[in-house]
C-alpha cells in the first residue's frame, strides 16, 4: 500500500503512545532549540546474542521515531550502540573454550577471543549476530561500537569534560552507593596497561588540563595515562551519559529495571552541561505467573520460538501494546496476538484521520500497511488442523474450497499461517486435549446439529451454517445460556475449552464433515 497523506490536525489529533512519545521529544527539542538532524539511540550488550527484549527496543523505538518523523518532517537517525568495551565480568556458562576464555575475565569483550573462532573477538561475533538481527527485521539504524568510540577519539572530549566536572560527578554517585564501594569509585576506568583489564579503583590524581590521571595498576605501579585514545573509559551511568552527551542522542527509551539508572544518568549528563535524552521507561515482560522473565529459569519465550508459531509483525503488535505496562510473555498469547494483527489490517482501509495513525498496523509497517489479509483466522486454522491433521498442503486446499476469490496476496497470507498453525497445534494444543462424555442434553442437541448440518448440505453460506448452530441449541434447552451451548461443543467434539464460529468452520471443512465430526464425537 502507497503510504498515505495525513493532514497536520490529523496528526495533532492521534492518541497512539508513539505520538504522544513524539511530542514530548518535540517539546525538548524546542525548549534546547535544537534544529539539526534527530538522534534516536538503542543499547546492546554483546555478551550474548540479542533477543526477543533487543527486538521490543528496536521496534518501540522506530515506531517512534516514524510518528516523530510525519508529525515535524525533521531528519532523524537511530543509532544501536554496542557497549563493547565493557570488561567480561564472567565467563556465559553455554560458551565453548570456558578455560581459555577464563584468561580474560575483566578485559574489554573486544580483546577477548571468539570461541567459535569466526570473528576477530566475542564482541565482533556477537556484534555481527546483532547486526544480522536487526537486518531480518529490516530495521533501519546504524551500528556504533563504544571500543571504536574510545578508540577513535570520539569520547576524547567527553572524558576530558568529565575530569572537568568529577567531584560533582562523585557527588551524584556516591550517595547510591554501598559504603565498601564508594572507597574505590570512579567514573572513570582506565584499562590497564600491563595486563589489558578494566579496572575498578580509584583516581591518584586527575589533570583535566592535560587530560591525564594516575592511578595504582594491578602489580602495584603508580601509572600516569592521559583518558583518551581508549586507554580508559567510563563507568557504567557515567558511560550512559557521557554516549548521550558526545553522541547528542535525543531518544532512548529502556527497561522498568533501569529507571535508577536512568534517573542517575540524567543528573550525570546535565553535570557535563548537556541535556538528557527524551524517552521512558517500558515495562519488562512476566510468565504466565506473572513472575519476571529470567534467561536463567527459562520461563520466556525466545525471538525464535515466536517466530516459529507466528510471524514477526504480529510479535510487533506484541511490543506496541501497552509498552508501560508488565505483560505476560507466553506461548498461549501467541493465536489470539496473530489474529489481532490481521485484524488490525483489516480495519485500516476503513479508516480515516487520527483513526488510521492510531491503528497498530500503521506502526508496524512504518505507515504502508498490507492492502489484503488473510481469508481465514489463525483460531480457525488450529481448528481445522484439529479436524484434518497438520498437513498444509490439505489446509490449503481448504482454504481455497472456502475463500474461492480470494487474491494471490490473501492466499500467500493464509498459505503462511498453515505452517504456523500446524506447528502451533502440535506442540501445543494436540498434548492438552481432552474430550469429555456429554451430558444428555448435551448428545440431544448435537445430534440435532449433525442432522440440521447434513440437510443444508455442503456450499452453503457459513450464517446458514451458525444459524443451524444456534437453532440446535435453544431448541435443546439453551436460549438462555447460548455460552454453555458453544463450550460444549468445543468440549466434546474439538477435546478444547476454546473453538471456532461454527457457521466459518462448516464452512470450509464441509457440512457434511462436520456432521460426521460431531457422530464420531458422541460415538467416541
Amino acid at each position: 500500500m502507497t503510504a498515505r497523506t495525513f493532514s497536520p490536525d490529523e496528526i495533532a489529533a492521534a492518541k497512539a503512545w508513539p505520538f504522544e512519545e513524539a511530542r514530548k521529544l518535540e517539546a525538548r527539542l524546542k525548549r534546547i532549540g535544537h534544529e539539526g538532524v534527530v538522534i534516536f539511540e538503542t543499547g546492546y550488550g554483546p555478551s550474548g546474542p540479542p533477543h526477543i527484549g533487543t527486538f521490543g527496543e528496536v521496534a518501540r523505538t522506530t515506531m517512534v521515531r516514524r510518528a516523530f518523523e510525519l508529525m515535524t518532517g525533521r531528519k532523524t537517525r537511530l543509532i544501536s550502540f554496542s557497549d563493547d568495551m565493557d570488561g567480561m565480568r564472567k565467563v556465559p556458562p553455554h560458551l565453548p573454550n570456558q578455560e581459555m576464555l577464563a584468561q580474560y575475565l575483566q578485559k574489554p569483550l573486544t580483546v577477548v577471543p571468539d570461541p567459535w573462532g569466526s570473528h576477530q573477538s566475542f564482541a565482533h561475533h556477537n556484534n555481527a549476530k546483532l547486526r544480522a538481527f536487526l537486518d531480518q527485521f529490516g530495521f533501519e539504524y546504524e551500528f556504533v561500537s563504544s571500543t571504536e568510540c574510545y578508540r577513535s577519539g570520539v569520547f576524547d572530549a567527553t572524558l576530558i569534560r568529565v575530569l572537568e566536572r568529577y567531584d560533582a560527578l562523585m557527588e551524584i554517585m556516591l550517595p547510591s552507593l554501598g559504603e565498601e564501594r564508594r572507597e574505590t569509585y570512579s567514573p572513570i576506568l582506565p584499562i590497564s596497561p600491563t595486563t589489558g583489564r578494566v579496572l575498578y579503583v580509584p583516581m591518584l590524581e586527575i589533570d583535566a588540563k592535560k587530560g591525564e590521571i594516575v592511578f595504582e595498576d594491578e602489580d602495584g605501579k603508580k601509572v600516569k595515562t592521559s583518558v583518551g585514545g581508549g586507554n580508559t573509559k567510563l563507568q557504567w551511568k557515567a558511560d550512559w551519559a557521557g554516549r548521550w552527551f558526545a553522541l547528542g542522542v535525543d531518544y532512548e527509551m529502556a527497561g522498568e529495571d533501569l529507571t535508577e539508572s536512568v534517573r542517575l544518568s540524567n543528573k550525570i549528563v546535565k553535570a557535563l552541561g548537556g541535556e538528557p535524552p527524551a524517552g521512558f521507561n517500558f515495562q519488562l515482560f512476566v510468565d504466565e505467573q506473572g513472575k519476571k522473565i529470567s534467561k536463567t529459569k527459562g520461563n520466556g519465550i525466545s525471538i525464535e520460538e515466536w517466530l516459529t508459531y507466528a510471524s514477526p509483525e504480529s510479535l510487533s503488535l506484541f511490543m506496541f501494546q501497552n509498552p508501560k505496562s508488565a505483560k505476560k510473555l507466553y506461548f498461549d498469547v501467541i493465536p489470539k496476538t496473530l489474529d489481532e494483527y490481521w485484524s488490525h489490517v483489516e480495519k485500516y482501509p476503513a479508516q480515516e484521520g487520527a483513526k488510521a495513525l492510531d491503528n497498530p498496523a500503521w506502526h508496524i509497517h512504518n505507515g504502508e500497511p498490507p492492502e489484503t489479509t488473510t481469508p481465514v483466522s489463525f483460531a480457525m486454522l488450529l481448528t481445522l488442523v484439529n479436524a484434518v491433521g497438520g498437513d498444509a498442503e490439505v489446509l490449503k486446499g481448504f482454504i481455497r474450497k472456502y475463500r474461492p476469490n480470494a487474491n494471490v496476496a490473501a492466499l500467500a497470507a493464509a498459505d503462511a499461517l498453515t505452517g504456523y498453525a500446524a506447528r502451533y497445534y502440535k506442540d501445543f494444543v494436540e498434548p492438552k486435549k481432552k474430550y469429555r462424555q456429554p451430558t444428555e442434553q448435551e448428545r440431544s442437541a448435537l445430534s440435532d446439529l449433525a442432522r440440521k448440518l447434513k440437510e443444508i448440505g455442503d456450499g452453503a453460506e457459513e450464517d446458514a451454517y451458525q444459524t443451524a448452530t444456534f437453532d440446535a441449541g435453544k431448541a435443546n434447552g439453551y436460549e438462555k445460556n447460548i455460552r454453555n451451548w458453544f463450550t460444549a461443543i468445543y468440549e466434546i467434539v474439538f477435546g478444547q475449552s476454546e473453538g471456532p464460529r461454527m457457521g466459518p468452520f462448516a464452512k470450509i471443512y464441509g457440512a457434511q464433515a462436520t456432521s460426521k465430526l460431531i457422530e464420531d464425537a458422541l460415538a467416541r
